[in-house]
């Protein structure tokens, strides 16, 4: 049975987007809804909490220092220098920005959504190093899970309310071709995602308790059931990055358990990927 251990236990209201910041040995996790950034050092036990300027969809580490961070009106950079600048600012009325993640050449994928979760009322867009921003795919309802396997030749990505988990090839000049289905899911709805170093996609489930395993060729393989309703995301962490983490959400539930909110950590679940920095 697959020991599932709490590493930080919070009470966010939609906790999402954890990342491995090898630099700095660190977690770093949002909570979407409370406007807050979060790290964890799980060696000394350190925790630090920044709040931001609107809601914030996802924060990655960036190349030059600071964080990338996908904010409500797009997408800035928090560091120690500038403090606080925006790199793409792009405001729609009742949208958000959602999970992101940074691609092998460097680029951030950026999503977004509606809050009313409106079907094609968000997006997926690339924000290259040199601060060019394009929109790659339109009319998304819930932008999610992004991340390539481990040769960079293939991108994994979610839409939320479709239940699937798509798959595309990738071309010379890193944008998508050939999407097409890899896995649909029975129970619940796929969120947040990561891929391991064996190039298996580990997808958590909103309202569906767990977090799911598939092998490239779409057939799941194992199954990692939690105590929590809503699990959001994943990643792999600690210093050999075979630890996964788990970030969690309680906002819409009217009994929500103990550790909804909490980040959840199992321990030797496998070996993930370094996560490339943003190299805007």
């Amino acid at each position: 049975m697959t020991a599932v251990e709490v590493a930080v236990r919070e009470r966010a209201a939609l906790g999402e987007g954890p990342t491995w910041d090898s630099r700095e040995q660190r977690l770093i996790w949002v909570d979407i809804l409370g406007s807050r950034i979060h790290t964890y050092d799980p060696a000394g036990g350190r925790r630090t909490v920044m709040v931001t300027e609107q809601h914030v969809g996802a924060a990655k580490p960036r190349a030059g220092g600071g964080l990338v961070v996908n904010l409500r009106d797009g997408v800035a950079v928090y560091d120690g220098i500038d403090g606080f600048r925006w790199l793409h600012r792009e405001i729609v009325p009742g949208r958000r920005g959602n999970d992101a993640a940074v691609a092998p050449d460097g680029a951030l994928w950026f999503g977004t959504m509606r809050y009313d979760e409106a079907p094609g009322g968000g997006s997926l867009s690339r924000l290259a190093p040199d601060g060019t921003a394009r929109t790659v795919l339109d009319s998304v309802a819930v932008s999610n899970g992004t991340g390539w396997s481990p040769d960079g030749r293939l991108m994994y990505y979610i839409d939320s309310p479709t239940r699937r988990l798509d798959v595309f090839d990738v071309g010379e000049d890193g944008l998508p071709l050939n999407r097409r289905q890899l896995a649909v899911m029975d129970e619940g709805f796929p969120d947040g995602l990561t891929v391991d170093a064996e190039g298996c996609v580990w997808v958590a489930l909103w309202d569906g308790g767990a977090v799911r395993r598939y092998t490239p060729e779409g057939n799941l393989d194992r199954v990692v059931e939690l105590p929590v309703q809503r699990p959001t995301a994943c990643a792999f962490g600690g210093a050999d990055l075979t630890d996964l983490y788990i970030t969690t959400a309680r906002t819409g539930l009217e009994a929500p358990h103990p550790l909804s909110g909490s980040v959840l950590v199992v321990p030797g679940a496998g070996k993930g990927l370094p996560q490339p920095l943003f190299a805007g």
